[in-house]
């Protein structure tokens, strides 16, 4: 009983971290977009948004818990650009403030009236929203009891109130599938998953799993592993939840309240409708407790990796940094942080993704840098396209040559790549591997 207890406790905390606030307003737009077409979008959109970040925790806990240490077997410059770039991605740049922005865009404002227009409310609320992420993340020992015990349970209760009316009393009938989705949902449902960032921060929670593991005494690696994959599938059975039942509503509430641009809108309205003024209420819980507990963890995890690489700057030294500089960025707004992240992770994204394929079965080439090296740089070539396209720019030559491979059209077209370079450095190791001396670090 005690052990079931402890992966539950875990797995809630795991499902807090991941559900920000991207995992709140993207399935509703995914779901009234897609229309008709909402199984195989939601199909597409739960492979990358649950399954690949599933796989990302089993692949980081096999092999140690800490994404800098497996990196370390392409190179250790490669190791510390990358993981480097990861953890700010999902950090102060982009993800941290997000969960801000989103906390007053649909938690606060709804109830401000005409003065949500002023630039004042969204500074008190990020003040607000800081000193409470703030104090939580200086003592990480306490998240496994504050966020898996506490938060993340009223967290579930306030979705499962939503999700059960909707599918009690549908808002109304599934609307057409819109733009995109109508030919090619599968695929636009598996691109739009990369916004919750959930596979890049499925990569850097491992460490901070083991780390909360071990101060409340559990320091046997062998039981640190099979609790990090437990929570990993508690997680990823709530996530599903979540996504299914928020992209329901959306794929429900066209019919009652229009089109809209925005997943927030869409979750808000939808909320009034379901459940009257309650409703909004009801709402304001949910995203204020989502952005809060993801804060918390991405806060913590990042001080903590940056803590190691930099063991001078303390890990409270680093909190408060990545607290102050998140508190500033998440005052520009949630529609330009929007629109100048999707840029970078078309072309992070992939490089993750196929990364995490490579360190599960990379006994296979004997860890080779080379093979690593060979199939990371061909994902790297077109996934870089992938995010100079979405930023709005356009090279003529680079677009002619990779407009000539397959699923290019669904953003996908770095997989073919990745696959043939994965067996050319593999029949290159099957002919050098006698003559082949693995570094020392290559383990």
């Amino acid at each position: 009983m005690k052990f079931l207890k402890e992966n539950l406790a875990v797995g809630f905390m795991l499902l807090a971290l991941f559900l920000g606030a991207g995992n709140i307003i993207f399935p509703p737009l995914l779901g009234q977009q897609a229309g008709t077409e909402f199984i195989p979008s939601i199909l597409g959109f739960l492979i990358t948004g649950v399954g690949l970040p599933l796989l990302g925790i089993v692949a980081v806990a096999l092999n140690g818990g800490d994404l800098q240490h497996v990196a370390n077997r392409i190179h250790p410059v490669f190791s510390i650009i990358f993981v480097s770039v990861i953890y700010l991605s999902i950090g102060p740049l982009f993800a941290i403030p997000r969960t801000a922005a989103v906390t007053y865009e649909i938690g606060v404002a709804p109830f401000l009236g005409d003065i949500q227009t002023s630039w004042l409310p969204l500074l008190i609320t990020s003040l607000i929203f800081f000193i409470f992420v703030l104090y939580l993340s200086l003592n990480p020992s306490k998240l496994v009891d504050r966020v898996g015990k506490i938060l993340m349970p009223l967290l579930l209760i306030v979705i499962a109130l939503l999700a059960f009316k909707s599918f009690i009393t549908p808002i109304g009938a599934i609307g057409e599938s819109q733009g995109v989705y109508i030919n090619q949902a599968f695929s636009k449902g598996f691109t739009e998953g990369y916004l919750t960032m959930d596979v890049l921060a499925s990569l850097v929670f491992g460490i901070l799993i083991v780390q909360s593991l071990a101060a409340t005494g559990i320091v046997d690696r062998v039981k640190q592993v099979k609790m990090t994959i437990s929570a990993g599938i508690i997680a990823a059975i709530g996530l599903a939840f979540v996504y299914i039942s928020l992209g329901y509503i959306g794929a429900t509430s066209a019919e009652v309240i229009g089109y809209q641009d925005d997943g927030g809108k869409i979750i808000a309205a939808a909320a009034q409708v379901l459940y009257g003024d309650a409703g909004n209420i009801i709402l304001s819980a949910v995203i204020i407790l989502a952005c809060l507990t993801t804060a918390i963890g991405l806060v913590s995890a990042n001080a903590t990796f940056f803590n190691k690489l930099f063991p001078k700057l303390s890990y409270k030294f680093l909190v408060v940094v990545f607290t102050l500089f998140s508190f500033l960025i998440s005052n520009f707004g949630l529609s330009t942080l929007i629109s100048i992240t999707l840029p970078v992770l078309m072309f992070i994204y992939p490089i993750a993704i196929v990364l995490m394929f490579l360190v599960m079965f990379d006994k296979l080439f004997g860890r080779r840098p080379l093979v690593y090296s060979l199939v990371l740089l061909a994902t790297a070539l077109v996934s870089l396209y992938d995010g100079i396209k979405t930023a709005g720019f356009e090279i003529e030559w680079y677009a002619n040559i990779l407009n000539t491979l397959p699923l290019h059209e669904q953003s996908l077209g770095w997989l073919v790549p990745a696959i043939v370079a994965l067996i050319i450095g593999w029949v290159i190791h099957l002919f050098t591997k006698s003559s082949y001396k693995p570094r020392q670090n290559n383990i």
